[in-house]
């Protein structure tokens, strides 16, 4: 023990040295003593400093996701030149599936210390983090604590997952509790309301996982090094599914690995048709399904149980229907918009990028412009200020002015359960109305993404990885971006980049020029008997085509 906690200790014993043996205060002085007595004060464990063999480690448990590993190799260097270096504070930020909790064991691995997991999701009570002070009856210190007598160590690598589920009530706010844990410029006196010395937490890398950074507080997130993990492309989901989501399912199933084999086709036809993600989670569960399938011709052909003289079932892209039922998502999406009045946006979510469809048509009525699909307050004003520009850009466009008079808009984004906030669906929502209006459809294969301003600026936005990623998936072949975007194309794979096309625009004018297709032949709007509602199929392919499972939509 450190002096300090030495004389508390010592202290505390001379106290139960003086206390009769059945007192209630007895038991509660020598469980006081006992976690003093079980804290790692001083031990620590050797860390590794062989660069290749650390990434060889990373390499192996995880297939893509070079940000981080960079990072942590990184580390791992400084801390060979500079053994007293204090611990970094990762925040690893990314939809579910892709990885983010299983990444910190493979650091501990990597770092050869030992590793410990504390779950903050829904955790309300300051005390969770804190303890409590030993005058209430069944005290106990708090998970940070905790955590460090059981791993045994001073320098272990603790994962912090789901730090942007933390709560609050009448107890406390954990969040502010947690911002001595990650500063590290206070750690190394970390203050425990049970045990009322301090203890040092300066050696333990810290490692926060959060799906949004919105939910953490400021304070709390100036801390800590945010490292983004948005999604996996196509391949490097078959490579996981490969390596890591077949041979683990197989052995769960009670199967040998020469007794199916899913083809590099088949695991394509899972991955596209039957999933729509940004992690694997789901992947793994449609596999899953695949491999049970298999499990049960195998225990089929053999009721003795004798396995193996049985030629191996082998699973084909044509056979995944028969397992997995029919297919539920299609590459082609925005295909079936052939309407005018109908363009496709990009939009970011906690679970990854989506596309998102801008519906607009028109009716008789007194220039009234309608808004539904339960928007933010951001997303509707991006509505009023794309509409707006068109009401005074109409000459230009080729729309008489009086047309807003005797018409109104109405404006949906399908999926109208769930919430849509944020500004950059402006270009998209821009489009729909203009190729309502000139009667010209928006290309089929162009996604869009951008804040629009009522002098028809561009303006970027965030999340363009994720968005690409989600074009990528969904067929798009050309992504409309901002221009002063272009710099975060350098974060998307070359392998999705080299699959589409990127126009950069910094005005609406280049929008339109890019994404509207040639007036038809019957030519401009005349009058409001030629507004023509959009075909009741086509809104339901429209909207049955876009994923359900998608939450809290954000453009």
């Amino acid at each position: 023990m450190p002096p300090e906690a030495e004389k508390v200790a010592r202290k505390q014993l001379d106290r139960l040295r003086n206390i009769p043996e059945g007192s209630p205060e007895a038991s509660i002085q020598r469980t006081y003593l006992e976690w003093l007595c079980d804290l790692p004060w001083s031990k620590r464990t050797d860390d590794k400093h062989d660069l290749a063999a650390a990434r060889a480690i990373l390499e192996a448990d995880h297939w893509g996701l070079e940000k981080v590993k960079k990072r942590i190799v990184e580390y791992l260097a400084v801390r060979k030149l500079a053994p007293n270096k204090k611990g970094p504070i990762l925040c690893l930020v990314g939809p579910p599936g892709v990885g983010k909790t299983s990444l910190g064991r493979s650091i501990a691995s990597a770092l050869g210390r030992n590793f410990a997991r504390i779950s903050l999701g829904g955790v309300r009570d300051e005390a969770e983090i804190r303890g409590h002070r030993r005058t209430y009856i069944g005290a106990l210190p708090g998970r940070i604590i905790q955590t460090m007598k059981r791993v045994g160590s001073k320098n272990p690598v603790v994962l912090l997952d789901e730090i942007d589920k933390l709560g609050a009530d009448y107890r406390g706010d954990p969040s502010s509790a947690l911002l001595e844990v990650l500063d590290p410029e206070q750690n190394n006196a970390f203050s425990d309301h049970y045990l009322e010395v301090s203890f040092d937490l300066s050696e333990v890398i810290f490692i926060a996982t959060a799906n949004t950074l919105e939910t953490i507080p400021l304070a709390l997130l100036d801390r800590m090094e945010v490292i983004e993990i948005p999604g996996y492309t196509l391949s490097e989901k078959q490579k996981i599914a490969e390596r890591h989501l077949i041979p683990k399912q197989i052995g769960e199933h009670g199967l040998k690995s020469g007794q199916v084999v899913i083809t590099e086709p088949a695991t394509i036809e899972v991955i596209e048709r039957y999933t729509r993600e940004a992690g694997v989670r789901n992947l793994e569960r449609e596999l899953a399904s695949v491999i049970r399938g298999v499990a049960m011709k195998v225990a089929e052909q053999s009721p003795t149980g004798n396995l193996s003289d049985k030629p191996p079932i082998s699973v084909d892209r044509n056979d995944v229907a028969e397992y997995l039922g029919p297919v539920r998502f299609f590459r082609d999406l925005a295909e079936h918009l052939q309407i005018p009045g109908v363009a496709t946006g990009l939009a970011w979510t906690p679970v990854g990028g989506d596309i998102l469809f801008i519906e607009a048509t028109a009716m008789p009525g007194k220039g009234k412009l309608s808004l539904t699909g339960k928007l933010g307050d951001v997303m509707k004003e991006s509505a009023q200020a794309a509409m707006s520009w068109v009401r005074a850009h109409s000459q230009e466009l080729g729309i008489d002015p009086s047309f807003f008079e005797s018409v109104d808009i109405h404006l949906h984004v399908p999926q109208g359960a769930i919430s849509k906030d944020g500004p950059s669906a402006g270009v998209a929502m821009l489009s729909a109305i203009v190729s309502l209006l000139t009667n010209r459809r928006v290309r089929s294969n162009v996604a869009m993404t951008g804040e629009v301003t009522l002098r028809g600026a561009v303006l970027p936005v965030g999340g363009i990885k994720s968005k690409v990623l989600a074009a990528h998936r969904a067929g798009i072949t050309t992504v409309i971006l901002p221009e002063r975007n272009a710099k975060d194309l350098i974060e998307v794979p070359e392998e999705v980049r080299k699959d589409l096309t990127f126009i950069k625009v910094n005005n609406v004018r280049a929008v339109l020029d890019s994404v509207l297709e040639a007036a038809d032949s019957a030519g401009e709007r005349k009058d409001t008997s030629e507004v023509s509602p959009i075909p009741e199929v086509a809104v339901t392919d429209v909207i049955s085509s876009v994923p359900r499972s998608v939450p809290l939509p954000r453009t």
